[in-house]
């Protein structure tokens, strides 16, 4: 089978297409480089740089390829800018996407499996949360991505195309070539591990009067290879689980602060904090229920424990101080 991977330069992408490759998958990247890394992009996939808003450039991309099936990965991801310039993240995550499920039924590629996130839910009104529980999107960024699973489901009762939607909580960790490196970093697990490695660095701590067990918020943690390995699960039984949204979670919830602890404890390192405002658009807990995957998918997560995924992540950056730049 051949696979596009869209944004497969990206973190989560690049993990992704290694997966892919690994279970002998013919995998095609495209990406335009401006989060992603040309590195990050595994040797056995072909590497296309293009944009999603290019139609043209895109539709030659499915001419030529031939393709079985996607991986949609491409998106603005940061919620901070997602408050400040809403417009990016609905061009990006909406028209543009729109451009790629249209030229999929142009050339008859039938088979989506679609990057969500658990911003969808927005504020949750139960914890853990569950794959039909309100959704009621806090930033423009889950609003964008909840947009586009309600796009799809409309173009999978219409046109016939074959999707799962994929909304994974704190994407975390690393494989043992590949790791997380964004441009700016937002997330938290590696900022803290930045911190540890540099003596002028510190880790802001946005908000520590959350009614959470000790003021910052709580989210849950999954380790990237255990995403990878569910959205191949999804692809390999695309005729079963069409139509269907799943929380990809470990079903812990780990606080701000008990993140920055583990650092510490891992790295041997003092790591400096400073409180900060709530930024706008954080829900104070976020926890997924991953029992539907479970069932359906048959997804067994290998990496659930926190040191495993900080650890990990640790031994990447490590390796690659200045991330893909070196």
């Amino acid at each position: 089978m051949k696979v596009l991977v869209t944004g497969g330069a990206g973190y989560v992408g690049s993990i992704v297409t290694e997966e892919l490759l690994a279970r002998g998958y013919q995998v095609s990247v495209i990406d335009n480089l401006q989060q992603g890394h040309r590195s990050a992009v595994s040797s056995g996939a072909e590497f296309i740089k293009t944009d999603l808003k290019d139609k043209v450039a895109l539709g030659k991309v499915f001419r030529d390829g031939k393709f079985d099936s996607v991986m949609h990965m491409a998106a603005e991801t940061v919620i901070e800018f997602s408050m400040s310039d809403p417009r990016r993240y609905f061009k990006n995550n909406v028209a543009n996407s729109l451009n790629l499920v249209d030229l999929m039924l142009k050339y008859e590629v039938k088979q989506l499996v679609f990057s969500s996130t658990a911003a969808t839910y927005g504020e949750p009104r139960n914890i853990p949360i569950a794959e039909d529980d309100p959704k009621n999107p806090v930033n423009s960024y889950g609003e964008s991505k909840l947009m586009f699973e309600q796009i799809l489901d409309w173009y999978g009762r219409a046109y016939g195309l074959k999707y799962v939607a994929m909304r994974y909580f704190n994407a975390a960790g690393a494989s043992e070539k590949l790791g997380e490196d964004h441009r700016p970093e937002t997330h938290l697990i590696p900022n803290v591990l930045k911190a540890a490695m540099s003596q002028d660095q510190s880790v802001s701590i946005f908000g520590e009067d959350y009614p959470t067990k000790d003021g910052s918020c709580v989210r849950d943690y999954v380790h990237v290879r255990d995403i990878a390995q569910a959205h191949v699960l999804a692809l390999q039984n695309m005729n079963e689980v069409k139509g269907k949204a799943f929380n990809l979670g470990s079903g812990q919830g780990y606080s701000v602060k008990e993140i920055i602890s583990e650092a510490r404890r891992i790295t041997k390192k003092p790591i400096a904090v400073e409180i900060k405002p709530r930024r706008p658009g954080d829900p104070a807990i976020l926890l997924a229920s991953r029992e539907y995957a479970l069932k359906e998918l048959k997804w067994q997560p290998k990496y659930t424990d926190l040191n495993i995924i900080i650890g990990s992540a640790w031994e990447w950056m490590q390796k690659h101080p200045q991330g893909y730049s070196v």
